[in-house]
Parts: structure tokens; C-alpha cells; sequence
């Protein structure tokens, strides 16, 4: 897990960012890393536009009852890399919410397993969408689930000035 701070942004640190920067700047630590990374142990490893790698350290602390990582690790890990490839192409002003993910699990999780990566990529942009897609791999490259998402895309909520 690399040592970066964890938070939330101020909007005065991304004004005028577009989301390729936002997201450069979190491994770099000029950003704060959201505090879910720290929790799940996931966090960005390189984005570029229309495209986001994560890692991911399944472990003992994310086991479901029968031993396996729970799938909803598995589904966060996944709609980070899909979110932040989306966010990557993103102006400065606009942001995102997702509309719809589904997700597909191909082979078990252990926690014995090691690191894994998501690799999210954009596949489709219209003025108000964009849709991604990504898949988990193990240290071999072996798929071990894949997602979709749909993401309603506006302008950024402005502060307002009382």
C-alpha cells in the first residue's frame, strides 16, 4: 500500500483540475487518497486518459464465511478502476455518478492469493454518459471477475456563496 495521505480533497484543491490531474494526484500523495482505499487496502498504481490501474491486497480481514474474499471487495476494486477511468476523462468542471454497474466473478479470491490489479478502460463517451469496463487478474494474468458501468456525466456542484 503505498504512503499517501487519505481524505477527502477541499474544492479549492481541484478546481480547475480536469480528472486525468485529480487522479495523477492521488499516488503522488498532492491529493488525498479517499479514506475507503485505506480501508480496503486498494489504491490507484498509474491512470491515463480514459484508463485506470488499481491494486489490491485481499486479505484474511475480507473473508466471507467460506473463506474466500468477499465479492464485494472484489465489486469495489472493480468500480473504482471503471469510476476512475471515467473520471480520467473528465474536463475541469464536470464530474460523474454512477448509473449501473454489473459485475461477473470468473474464479475464487483467496486470501492467500497476493496482490491483484483492476484494469479499467473507458469504451463509450456521449455528452451526458460514458461507459467502462475493467477486469481483476491475478499475479499471473489470470481473469478472475470483469464489470461494466454506466456514468450520468455533469457539472461539478458549485459551493454556494452566502
Amino acid at each position: 500500500m503505498p504512503d499517501v495521505p487519505f481524505g477527502i480533497a477541499h474544492p479549492e484543491q481541484v478546481t480547475g483540475l480536469s480528472g486525468l490531474d485529480v487522479i495523477r494526484a492521488i499516488p503522488t500523495g498532492a491529493l488525498p487518497a479517499p479514506p475507503m482505499a485505506q480501508t480496503l487496502q486498494q489504491w490507484i498504481e498509474v491512470a491515463d486518459k480514459g484508463r485506470a490501474e488499481f491494486r489490491g491486497n485481499p486479505s484474511n480481514a475480507y473473508l466471507n464465511p467460506m473463506g474466500l474474499i468477499h465479492g464485494g471487495w472484489t465489486m469495489a476494486l472493480l468500480d473504482s478502476a471503471m469510476g476512475c477511468a471515467v473520471q480520467t476523462i473528465l474536463d475541469a468542471g464536470e464530474m460523474y455518478v454512477s448509473l449501473g454497474t454489473e459485475v461477473k466473478f470468473m474464479r475464487p479470491i483467496t486470501a492467500k492469493m497476493g496482490q491483484v490489479r483492476a484494469i479499467g478502460t473507458v469504451i463509450d463517451r456521449t455528452r451526458q454518459t460514458a461507459s467502462a469496463e475493467a477486469r481483476v487478474e491475478d499475479q499471473s494474468g489470470r481473469i478472475l471477475a470483469t464489470g461494466t458501468s454506466t456514468c450520468f456525466l455533469m457539472p461539478a456542484k458549485q459551493e454556494r456563496q452566502e
